[in-house]
């Protein structure tokens, strides 16, 4: 008897340790802020709807931050973090210098004008402006709609060093994009559906050159790439091509958050080899045809992995706070 409660006494604490890391977690909730500020999501949509109106970038610019911020130390916002003295934050990485200043703008406006409502201020943390905005961003691009769970806090740290190894790149197989994904509690579905951010957006000539001018002694262009489409693509980027030239992710439907980034892939023109890929690798095809012939599939999907992404590292406690400026530490 004694051995039988010992044995179920250890289970029961490896089992607490199991759930630890989710414990931070579950302290989002849907209408977080009901209380202290009923408004916040009202608020930021206003913001973000007239960014939007000003200039499309916001969209993708929004979600990329939102994505790069996540996967480096947690969604706390330290990707907005502006270096100072002697500390170089993310946004100054490499792999951060293409976010476009439209998503850091977004958040930065939508903090203010939530700070702006008197029972608001400093109320709200910036790791969950952003997370709204990446919603009303993707449902005014044609994307879908969800509930945000919030009470993140900001994060107290942010140096371009944690960016190494964190963000996955453009040359990546699918073994390192599920690798990367699953450091981060995601799923191969979660890693695909969020690929197809590249629904929207940009993406400069340098990232996808390689596929197009010297992929392998044998052949000069990727034969993965749909040929008319790898012509296009020699046509917008020249081999000395200006460094800021840039070409949209989506050929067909650029400015559109849909599932015709699939039908894309189904016809060789996924951009990256780590687009095309998830189209080439038989483990990752089905999904992709799955999601080629049904939105509403994929919309689920979606969203399903977006919510995933943004539990992902949540600052709680002592471990964050609410900034007074979403750019500088309080």
């Amino acid at each position: 008897m004694a051995r039988f409660i010992n044995v179920v006494l250890v289970l029961s604490l490896s089992l607490g340790f199991c759930l630890l890391p989710e414990t931070a977690s579950a302290q989002l909730r849907r209408n977080y802020y009901a209380k202290t500020c009923p408004s916040v999501e009202s608020i930021v949509r206003n913001v973000v709807t007239q960014k939007f109106r000003q200039t499309f970038v916001t969209v993708p610019a929004t979600i990329r931050l939102f994505f790069h911020d996540c996967f480096v130390q947690g969604c706390d916002a330290s990707v907005v973090i502006q270096s100072s003295g002697s500390n170089k934050a993310e946004k100054d990485h490499p792999d951060n210098l293409s976010l476009a200043g439209d998503g850091f703008d977004t958040v930065i406006k939508a903090k203010q004008a939530v700070d702006a409502v008197p029972g608001c201020r400093n109320k709200v943390s910036c790791a969950d402006i952003l997370a709204m905005a990446t919603r009303d961003v993707i449902a005014l691009s044609g994307g879908p709609s969800y509930a945000v769970e919030l009470g993140r806090l900001d994060g107290l740290s942010s140096t371009a060093a944690s960016v190494n190894g964190k963000l996955p790149q453009p040359s990546f197989d699918l073994n390192q994009l599920n690798s990367m994904f699953a450091a981060n509690g995601l799923s191969q579905p979660d890693m695909i559906a969020l690929s197809a951010a590249h629904s929207v957006g940009f993406s400069h000539c340098s990232k996808f050159s390689n596929r197009i001018y010297n992929f392998s002694r044998q052949n000069p262009v990727d034969p993965t790439l749909n040929p008319a489409y790898a012509t296009q693509l020699q046509q917008m980027c020249p081999r000395n091509v200006d460094p800021l030239i840039a070409v949209n992710m989506d050929p067909n439907t650029p400015k559109t958050f849909d599932n015709v980034y699939f039908k894309n892939l189904q016809q060789g023109k996924g951009l990256f080899t780590s687009d095309q890929v998830l189209f080439t690798d038989q483990r990752s095809k089905p999904l992709v045809n799955a999601w080629a012939t049904s939105s509403n599939a994929f919309n689920n999907a979606f969203v399903t992995a977006i919510t995933k992404l943004g539990r992902v590292g949540v600052k709680t406690g002592r471990d964050g706070n609410i900034r007074i400026r979403c750019d500088t530490f309080n």
